[in-house]
């Protein structure tokens, strides 16, 4: 079941209703079991996998604090990295290794044939699996006591609005919420109702009819790119994952809200960052705060912040363990390879690395300068930085992407297009309107005080958002983030 689709609706629509009438038991059972089958719509043989991810941590986390011995923390700790990671491993990761390993034999002059595997990714392992490691190792920290109650711990790592794709959520966030039901607030299913809306208006409206200009221009063989297809091709996927992406999470966000629950924004407007630390304390806020907390403050040694904001700054100087730069450019890789079993996303990991560690070489020296200046400059240089790195991301192999990012280096190569130029201009049209809405984002606080003329103007964009999203509303393209 995707949320882009007519089914989805009707499942929301039945519910979100029985969640606010049911007694507390009931309740848990109905997101339990509504979660199961939500997930099972797309392939009902993977939810035992799914289960055994969510006991193995229910049960080492309730392990872990039985017990002061700290061997045996680590030893259930370790079970429960061991299980999850070996999960994600074996279905994401082995093929890959698999075929590198025999062409490494092969290149060697061994006579070796590749084994022919045939593994399906289970939907959303990369997200559960995060989620429920995170859980085990607050409790590991003493963060956060276990859960006891397994229907409730269930309903964290199974709830369906982040199942998929996320946010990837802490239990501190989210547990107490399910345990204890707000009141019904109108507010409440007014606020979510809107998010829906606007993340179905993100995906059937402009990411699905993004799409196929981005699908058509990369299928071209890379000799035909000249460096201005490079640089509008990497806008455009960059507008289009990011249409694709945000509108899931306002989605997720948008059905939790209708059920009096509230998650932690994931995206804000990452396209006006004014720095790579910066970027990615406003894109998929969740995923660079758990790569923070769980592997880069591990690896410089230190203290681990109980907070889920995103970035990837450190408070001071390691106090052991790797060094800053190290852990960086490790991370980054863990980061980019947690995306696919490709060496693009490692190389879109490595990609970022660099911006991060440029800009703290930099930023020291940037000081000295104006601040509006500095704004304005990092942000000339931050957003094509950024939208570059998508080239990794998009690329079909990493030839490809090589040899479009040297196309860039040709002085000839900009005086022509080689794709449509209606691609062209569309790219430029998006950056306008991403621009301009950030800069509405911005003036809220003071267009909210004209309470009249704001009004008109929601119920007119609510209009034309609805009718956008009734046309269009039809199953035609999956997420993109269902692939990781």
């Amino acid at each position: 079941m995707i949320f882009n689709s007519v089914t989805f609706l009707l499942f929301l629509a039945i519910v979100v209703p029985l969640y606010w009438v049911l007694p507390r038991t009931a309740r848990l059972w109905l997101v339990f079991l509504a979660s199961l089958a939500f997930y099972g719509f797309w392939r009902v043989e993977f939810l035992p996998l799914l289960l055994v991810s969510t006991v193995t941590d229910y049960v080492a986390a309730r392990a872990i604090d039985a017990t002061a011995d700290l061997r045996r923390r680590r030893v259930f700790l370790g079970l429960s990295l061991a299980v999850n990671l070996g999960l994600l491993f074996y279905f994401k990761y082995l093929i890959f290794f698999a075929d590198n390993a025999t062409g490494l034999l092969q290149l060697l002059g061994f006579d070796v044939e590749a084994p022919r595997l045939s593994i399906v990714l289970p939907l959303g392992i990369s997200f559960y699996t995060f989620q429920t490691i995170s859980y085990t190792v607050d409790v590991y920290r003493g963060f956060i006591k276990p859960e006891k109650n397994f229907v409730l711990y269930g309903c964290y790592v199974t709830y369906f609005p982040q199942l998929v794709a996320g946010p990837i959520l802490r239990a501190r966030e989210v547990l107490p919420q399910l345990d204890r039901r707000p009141d019904f607030a109108l507010e409440d299913l007014a606020e979510g109702f809107r998010r829906v809306l606007f993340g179905l208006f993100l995906k059937v409206v402009l990411a699905d009819h993004v799409a196929p200009s981005v699908d058509t221009a990369f299928a071209q063989s890379v000799d035909t790119y000249t460096a201005l297809d490079v640089w509008t091709l990497a806008f455009l996927f960059g507008f289009q994952i990011y249409f694709d992406f945000s509108a899931y999470s306002h989605i997720a966000l948008g059905c939790a809200r209708m059920m009096g629950i509230h998650f932690p924004e994931n995206f804000r407007f990452p396209y006006l960052a004014s720095s790579p630390r910066d970027f990615w304390r406003r894109w998929h806020i969740s995923l660079s705060s758990w790569i923070r907390d769980y592997l880069y403050l591990p690896l410089t040694g230190e203290r681990v912040r109980d907070r889920s904001t995103g970035g990837l700054e450190v408070a001071g100087e390691p106090a052991r363990g790797f060094g800053r730069t190290q852990a960086l450019f490790l991370t980054w890789a863990i980061m980019g390879f947690w995306h696919g079993a490709n060496w693009t996303f490692l190389f879109w990991g490595l990609h970022h690395a660099v911006l991060v560690y440029a800009y703290r070489r930099l930023e020291p020296r940037a000081r000295r300068l104006p601040e509006r200046l500095r704004s304005l400059g990092g942000f000339a240089l931050t957003l094509p930085a950024v939208m570059l790195g998508w080239i990794w991301f998009r690329a079909q192999n990493l030839s490809d992407a090589l040899h479009m990012f040297a196309r860039l280096f040709d002085p000839r190569l900009y005086l022509s297009l080689g794709i449509r130029e209606n691609t062209a201009l569309l790219t430029a049209l998006l950056l306008v309107c991403v621009l301009a809405a950030g800069g509405v984002a911005r003036a809220l606080p003071d267009l909210e005080r004209h309470r009249v003329a704001w009004g008109v103007a929601q119920t007119a964009a609510f209009a034309v958002a609805f009718t956008l999203v009734f046309v269009f509303l039809r199953p035609i393209n999956q997420f993109i983030y269902f692939q990781f």
